[in-house]
């Protein structure tokens, strides 16, 4: 809820293929952007879980400096309805410079932005506010090529290759067709990024978020103060953890913890998650992990 020395208020990036996908834009994410030496204009969307402060006061300073970097392309923000009155009231009583397009995309549930391979999902959480988790879902990716299945069948290299790993089947001049699984292995699953902050516990957010290969979820307070997290709407760590275990996803990036923890003191939400999710991680600003692509 406020920013400390070297801890500063929620946001998640996520670059894929050259692009930057923002998701929530609290106080500070510009320095840690411009520390981190990200291009300012491959950021192509940025989604907002809801309308407090702590998640978008970063927002305006964020707009501002794109319009320094020659941006071309349209930037695309989703959020709640009052997101777009708020940008638009800053934009007028800042007078601020935008030579860039902004298109507003109201969040519902269900998919919100798409993109080539991919799309971005809505959920709804249980907050103080209208408040929204999102999963990055990629596209299943075409089976593995077997160019020794495709030799053992006689079909010559060059183009039917290419035909075959497009998915048609080809016939050989021998009046044989040979159907593309017989030289493809099976599809493969893409990659699940999700996005989790600002809700109480509710059994549902794993059926949203299953089979993450990483879980950025909220673990507010710890287990000891499950009441306090009840009453404000916010998760403790260890609920964080059920969550990531129920939900079969592979990573638990714990984030959004009180001010009440001292950094020593996160370790306490590390231990209340670890203990029901052995593959948690107690994120820190600007720290970085690779998703590799699934064989």
């Amino acid at each position: 809820m406020m920013p400390l020395p070297g801890r500063f208020l929620t946001s998640v990036l996520v670059r894929r293929d050259g692009d930057l996908f923002l998701f929530d834009a609290g106080e500070g994410t510009q320095v840690s952007i411009k520390l981190l030496n990200l291009r300012w204009k491959k950021i192509s969307a940025i989604f907002i879980s809801h309308m407090h402060a702590d998640h978008v006061t970063g927002l305006p300073g964020i707009l501002m400096l794109s319009s320094q970097v020659d941006r071309s392309e349209p930037l695309y923000i989703i959020g709640p309805q009052k997101l777009q009155e708020y940008v638009e009231s800053q934009r007028r009583i800042l007078d601020m410079y935008i030579n860039y397009e902004i298109r507003f995309i109201p969040v519902e549930t269900g998919i919100v932005y798409s993109g080539d391979g991919f799309t971005v999902q809505a959920f709804p959480l249980r907050h103080t506010k209208p408040c929204y988790g999102y999963c990055l879902v990629e596209e299943k990716r075409k089976g593995e090529f077997f160019p020794d299945k495709a030799e053992a069948l006689g079909v010559p290299r060059g183009k039917l290759w290419g035909v075959l790993q497009g998915g048609s089947p080809v016939t050989l001049d021998d009046g044989r067709v040979i159907e593309s699984g017989m030289v493809m292995g099976p599809s493969r699953d893409g990659r699940k990024i999700s996005y989790v902050t600002d809700t109480m516990y509710f059994p549902e957010i794993a059926d949203y978020v299953h089979d993450s290969d990483i879980l950025f979820c909220e673990g507010m307070f710890e287990k000891a103060l499950k009441e306090t997290a009840m009453e404000k709407k916010h998760m403790t760590s260890y609920e964080a953890g059920l969550v990531a275990r129920d939900s079969g996803s592979l990573k638990l990036c714990l984030q959004h913890y009180s001010p009440r923890y001292s950094d020593r003191e996160l370790r306490i939400l590390e231990r209340d998650a670890v203990s029901v999710f052995p593959g948690t991680v107690l994120t820190r600003d600007r720290m970085s992990f690779s998703i590799p692509l699934k064989d």
